[in-house]
């Protein structure tokens, strides 16, 4: 006789984010387990079926109450502060910040994240492809942490050397190759501090730059809740269902350009699926030639790309995960073609 795998918070959680289905399947389950099902039914009863049946978070999320905020993030980019070397270079400085801060992943769920300047993900650092980039990094955590950098740098500037709480550090490297990469940090256990928070989005532009188009960076991510190795919510950009209840607005035959990085812990894998639509795609974004025309993508932790499209049709359009465990934990969102 099969033995039954035990029921887990991530399945109380499931469960939940879907609503009506979930009360179904409850009934479903050993007895035992119906009560705490219904209980967590009560608990999250904010969790219901969202826009077009989807499931969702209802009520508002506050950036300001929260912590973190989504829509300020999806187009925010860190040039730095602008100077200039003696043959006429151009340097970026940026000042990074790691700190303990607890956030709100989702209406009503706290979470102790680990943060570069306050937010999960990290700043979006932007320059092009030559400048001499400089990177002041102070740890004001309580751990040790580090910045390493994916892209091409000097050993010394690698960033796998633990920085105390405390210490500071400045990174200085030529940004190279053009592409959109990443940041995060690299101190043990790895899986804990991606996990908390410590990421970013470090994108170089090429030194003829990209057609103009509606940009924005998408960084995917999820939530250990419990520290059982399992995530209890996924997200992109930080909190859960978030451009449910707040659809990003694109203009009808507009360009947009996304850069899509996967920080997902605890996963092999994530991807990104537009309805209605495909998309040009651009590995790592370091050749101006795309490699496919689709509308789904499957990425491992460390992997980007560059996404570009242009909707034919005005009205709403999803967005998601097309693991659909993802989606139903908070992986998921809609462009409203205007």
């Amino acid at each position: 006789m099969k033995e039954e795998k035990p029921l887990t918070r991530r399945s109380f959680l499931k469960l939940g984010s879907l609503g009506a289905l979930g009360v179904a399947a409850a009934g479903l389950l050993p007895g035992k387990w119906q009560a705490e099902v219904s209980a967590n039914q009560d608990h999250n009863a904010h969790m219901g079926a969202g826009a077009h049946g989807s499931p969702s978070l209802s009520g508002p999320y506050d950036p300001k109450v929260g912590g973190l905020d989504p829509g300020r993030f999806l187009t925010s980019f860190d040039y730095g502060t602008v100077s200039k070397t003696a043959d006429g270079g151009t340097v970026r400085e940026y000042q990074i910040v790691s700190e303990d801060k607890e956030v709100e992943i989702a209406p009503g769920v706290k979470f102790p994240g680990w943060v570069f300047n306050g937010q999960i993900p990290g700043p979006t650092l932007r320059c092009t492809e030559g400048d001499l980039v400089r990177v002041h990094f102070t740890n004001k955590g309580s751990h040790p942490h580090n910045i390493h950098f994916h892209g091409i740098h000097p050993a010394g500037m690698d960033g796998i050397d633990p920085l105390p709480p405390g210490s500071t550090f400045v990174y200085e490297f030529t940004a190279e190759p053009f592409g959109v990469h990443l940041y995060h940090c690299h101190v043990l256990p790895f899986k804990k501090h991606i996990n908390r928070g410590l990421y970013g989005t470090f994108i170089v532009d090429p030194k003829t730059p990209r057609p103009q188009a509606h940009e924005m960076v998408m960084v995917m991510n999820s939530y250990d809740l419990d520290g059982d190795a399992e995530n209890e919510f996924y997200t992109v950009n930080g909190v859960a269902f978030y451009y449910h209840s707040n659809p990003i607005e694109i203009k009808k035959e507009e360009l947009v350009r996304i850069y899509l990085v996967n920080m997902t812990e605890f996963d092999l894998l994530n991807s990104f699926h537009l309805h209605g639509n495909l998309f040009h795609y651009y590995p790592t974004g370091t050749s101006l030639t795309p490699s496919e025309f689709t509308d789904t993508v499957m990425l491992t932790q460390g992997q980007r790309g560059i996404l570009e499209f242009k909707y034919k049709y005005p009205g709403t359009y999803m967005f998601h995960a097309h693991q659909s465990e993802f989606t139903e934990l908070g992986w998921s969102g809609f462009f409203q073609v205007k």
